[in-house]
């Protein structure tokens, strides 16, 4: 089984330093490649200089996380592609478990390992902690991350479990799969389209996996703050997106209680004195419902039949009912 480690950049000249390192030293079994989006700073040289057993794929413009891994995959052999955001550190013995999981079962076509903070490594990352899910109404939330409330590491997940999706900072994915479901969908330039692509791959019946055995640190927020107003409205977005083309049974009541539902956050975020986020989420609606013709092609082309959801609201779980962990739900 040959592995590709693809790591996609765009002027990322100083995370490359300080994170590839440990993806050469510790990833012997693969082939380690850096896609570039079309940098404007000295990251392809840099990379050839000090790294020539790394391989360097030039795309010709910056399409954002989609896109980006879209071109770069299309021409690659090996049989399991692992995407690998930059700013990730990976640990000695990081691929075994999952080549052992890919190995073992031959469902499952999606694997993400655990994901620990880079700068408190005892704790779990935003960015897909210890594997994912959705609500009814599409908001995200992961065993060990739950909103803004993040479980410290006690071993409580080291284990292998099914999970709805599997974080785009650290994901894997069989090559057959990811030709099979064409890429990522590019409408959704960047976050959320990991959902969307894991979605997808579950209403075909296929496994998504999380293996606790395999983990790696991660930075998160080295693009774009979780804070920052162009992150708001992509997530808020494309989760709308992902929904109206994923989600089964009767769409429509479910897309206006999340109408409600951002409004509330809208609200909230005003009173927190940030109305640029607020401002976001409008411009996030208004982006859906002029795609809105688009996402429901989108969806008549999809095999819809999983029942997609455990909880119906994370949202009254967590600030109503103060289920804080994901162990309480």
């Amino acid at each position: 089984m040959k592995i590709a480690v693809v790591i996609l950049n765009w002027n990322g000249r100083a995370l490359l330093e300080q994170f590839l390192p440990s993806v050469v030293e510790y990833s012997k079994e693969a082939t380690v490649y850096v896609a570039d989006n079309a940098s404007t700073d000295d990251s392809v040289h840099f990379v050839k200089s000090l790294y020539p057993s790394i391989q360097i794929i030039q795309n010709k413009e910056n399409g954002g996380f989609t896109k980006g891994y879209n071109d770069a995959l299309k021409n690659l052999e090996e049989d399991i592609f692992c995407l690998l955001n930059s700013d990730i550190e990976v640990t000695e013995n990081w691929l075994q478990p999952i080549i052992e999981g890919f190995n073992n079962n031959n469902k499952t076509v999606i694997i993400q390992p655990k994901i620990l903070d880079f700068k408190q490594k005892d704790y779990f990352e935003y960015a897909g902690a210890a594997g994912g899910f959705i609500d009814k109404y599409g908001y995200p939330y992961c065993r060990g991350r739950i909103f803004n409330t993040i479980e410290k590491d006690s071993g409580q997940f080291d284990d292998i479990a099914d999970i709805f999706w599997a974080s785009g900072a650290c994901l894997f994915i069989r090559k057959k799969t990811f030709k099979n479901l064409n890429g990522f969908d590019k409408t959704f330039f960047a976050h959320m389209e990991e959902i969307d692509l894991c979605w997808r791959a579950k209403n075909l019946g296929l496994n998504v996996c999380y293996i606790g055995t395999s983990k790696v640190y991660h930075i998160g927020g080295a693009t774009l703050k979780n804070t920052s107003p162009q992150k708001t409205f992509l997530n808020f977005r494309n989760s709308l997106f992902a929904l109206t083309k994923n989600a089964k049974g009767p769409l429509f009541p479910i897309i206006f209680i999340r109408l409600i539902l951002d409004g509330i956050a809208g609200i909230k975020f005003l009173l927190e004195l940030q109305p640029r986020l607020t401002l976001a989420i409008l411009k996030a609606h208004f982006s859906f419902y002029s795609n809105l013709k688009q996402m429901l092609k989108k969806r008549k082309t999809q095999k819809i039949k999983f029942k997609y959801y455990q909880r119906k609201s994370i949202v009254i779980d967590y600030f109503v009912n103060k289920k804080k962990y994901y162990q309480s739900l």
